[in-house]
């Protein structure tokens, strides 16, 4: 299993997954054009995509979802109440059930749902029978649910999207930061290290750290939360941009990762 970034943060998301010939778009932030010039510099075209998954309704994750699955007749997969915002656009609609597992071609996908500020939120793990990736951005706070379900990962894409300071002191007005900061917002850099000392890292190959504010925060800041946490961690630790994304990033086969140790792709 592989996985990249088209791009990650408040302007626009998109994840791809890959295993063999199943390759699932988490998101689709970007308007069609930008999303096929993102899909080519992964080396994908929009033929090539098995379906499109939507986490929850806000512009930068479902901007061009419409355009991009009619275009290439793409299956949507998201929750009823995610769909209520896409209601008028008559697509190949696959209801999420935040309860249940659905198989994709290649691929087991587990909704979670998560608390944010939308009708009904989730983000996703996904299995192929060996490893495990999950995704989690767009959260406002760690509940007990998350923390069970994202225990055991290969590769995590995780959100740290803002630094407490900085949001504070920063340009937002007072009911954004009230927003970004709430439980129903964002995590923050130290939100997102709290996981990491919470789950087992042992089998980890990588932590890409995703959804990083523009103007709340900076990369250097989120890799400082993390160290301790991290401290006796040997896997890779990248970072998901707004305008390059992440190369693609594969996902050994080893059961641990100390044999794949950072640079050795």
């Amino acid at each position: 299993m592989r996985y990249c970034s088209l791009g990650s943060g408040s302007k626009g998301n998109g994840t791809l997954i890959e295993q063999g010939a199943t390759r699932l778009l988490v998101d689709c932030g970007f308007s069609l054009r930008s999303t096929e010039q993102r899909l080519r510099h992964a080396g994908i075209s929009g033929e090539q995509l098995t379906a499109v998954l939507v986490t929850h309704e806000h512009s930068d994750h479902i901007q061009g979802v419409a355009k991009l699955a009619r275009k290439f007749d793409l299956p949507v997969y998201l929750t009823p109440g995610t769909g209520y915002a896409l209601r008028q656009e008559l697509l190949d609609f696959r209801w999420i059930d935040l309860h249940s597992r659905v198989v994709i071609s290649e691929l087991e996908v587990s909704p979670v749902a998560v608390p944010h500020d939308a009708r009904e939120p989730c983000q996703f793990i996904f299995d192929n029978g060996q490893q495990r990736l999950g995704v989690l951005t767009d959260t406002g706070s760690i509940t007990p649910w998350i923390v069970e379900q994202y225990a055991k990962l290969d590769a995590l894409f995780l959100e740290a999207n803002y630094d407490p300071r900085m949001l504070a002191m920063g340009p937002y007005p007072s009911f954004l930061k009230a927003r970004v900061g709430g439980e129903l917002g964002h995590l923050s850099n130290h939100q997102a290290a709290s996981l990491l000392g919470m789950i087992d890292l042992e089998q980890l190959q990588h932590i890409a750290i995703a959804h990083i504010s523009e103007k709340n925060n900076r990369p250097e800041l989120a890799r400082s939360a993390f160290a301790d946490v991290l401290a006796n961690w040997s896997g890779e630790l990248l970072l998901a941009e707004q305008n390059q994304g992440l190369p693609w990033q594969t996902i050994s086969g080893l059961s641990h990762h100390h044999c794949a140790l950072s640079g050795s792709r």
